[in-house]
């Protein structure tokens, strides 16, 4: 029998931001247990940081080394807010990592996690972080074949989100030409949201895609997440596969 569709389906789904939902799943997924174990056993003697592009900072404060300075480049208002609240208090820059207004002093290893940069020009991106790291540069790159931009775009069927599938690390190595790391890896994690209100979460989705207010697939679209959301004491849980590769240079 098909899921009632709430009347909050209609409300305003404004209120929810992207990059706040991202944080909020990279906090309930299994992300940083399983990335930064590899680039801990890929870049060893993490030391001093520099986070491109840091986010809400759960992959840095989970590589960082004890006592170690951590600088956070991130210009989202909503990520520096998060980044502000960490017990660690990375030293945060609040800028794109192409603004030259950056100043930032080289540290041992610059990160960079699912950053926009290494797809629009790589080789601008990595002579950025060579200008940034003394001893190691780590990239985080999406590896698995699903859609890279609608959060959560995984769950639904292609001819609605209509995205390239081409795993994002297929788009970035052939890019770099001869300049390509020193080794590589990768491993598999699940991206989950748990979400209090799934119908306002639909009707976010359904905005973002363009479709108007009347569209006659607003109430498919609620069903067909319903159909997958797991029931939670906080919500709704809706999870998909993700796959990252860990990309290493070494500088010295």
């Amino acid at each position: 029998m098909p899921a009632a569709l709430p009347l909050s389906t209609r409300a305003n789904a404004s209120s929810l931001d992207p990059l706040a939902l991202y944080a909020s799943a990279i906090d309930t997924s299994d992300y940083a247990s399983r990335v930064a174990p590899l680039i801990r056993q890929l870049a060893p003697g993490i030391a001093d940081l520099v986070d491109v592009g840091a986010g809400g900072g759960q992959l840095g404060a989970a590589i960082r080394g004890e006592g170690a300075a951590w600088t956070a480049i991130e210009p989202s208002p909503v990520m520096q807010g998060r980044l502000a609240l960490r017990a660690e208090r990375p030293q945060i820059i609040p800028l794109s990592w192409d603004d030259e207004r950056i100043i930032c002093e080289p540290a041992d290893t610059v990160l960079a996690a699912t950053m926009p940069g290494y797809f629009h020009d790589p080789l601008a991106f990595l002579a950025c972080c060579r200008r940034w790291a003394r001893r190691q540069i780590v990239w985080v790159v999406p590896a698995q074949a699903t859609p890279k931009g609608l959060i959560l775009a995984a769950c639904l069927p292609h001819d609605w989100h209509g995205e390239d599938e081409t795993p994002g690390i297929d788009l970035v190595l052939p890019r770099l030409g001869s300049d390509l790391p020193d080794r590589s890896d990768a491993t598999d994690w699940t991206f989950s949201l748990v979400l209090p209100d799934l119908a306002a979460f639909a009707a976010f989705q359904a905005d973002r895609l363009g479709w108007t207010p009347g569209d006659p697939r607003r109430p498919q679209l609620f069903e067909h997440l319903h159909k997958q959301a797991v029931p939670t004491p906080a919500g709704f849980r809706l999870s998909c596969h993700r796959r990252s590769a860990i990309l290493v240079w070494n500088l010295s």
